[in-house]
């Protein structure tokens, strides 16, 4: 069974950082794209940044310049390094890995989410 587990999160101040790491683990034979997701209360979820296995990234507007998706291919991991944190950041962020090879195929897998909330 593939999964995937989220670490890095928690309470930071205004303008401060954090650097979240999500591991997939299982019988996992390539991962096309992985990346983070988030939603805040009320709000639906969005992509923040995503990584494809060629290292192509894309970033939500919101978080451009402040925050940088990687990922290292031969551990399965992905990572988020967050700076200047914003109280707008706040919210449960998700670990996406996307076209992910099993032997049972293709497969879509969700971390189970990570809370990150910038506070003062």
């Amino acid at each position: 069974q593939v999964q995937l587990v989220e670490s890095g999160g928690g309470l930071v101040q205004p303008g401060g950082s954090l650097r979240l790491s999500c591991a997939a683990s299982g019988s996992i034979f390539s991962i096309n794209a992985m990346g983070w997701y988030r939603q805040a209360p009320g709000k639906q979820r969005e992509l923040v940044a995503r990584i494809t296995s060629g290292g192509s990234t894309n970033y939500a507007d919101s978080v451009k310049g402040r925050f940088t998706v990687s990922r290292n291919n031969a551990k399965n991991t992905v990572y988020l390094q967050m700076n200047s944190l914003k109280p707008g950041d706040t919210a449960v962020y998700y670990c996406n890995a996307d076209d992910l090879a099993t032997p049972d195929g293709y497969l879509e897998v969700w971390g189970q989410g990570t809370l990150v909330t910038v506070s003062s």
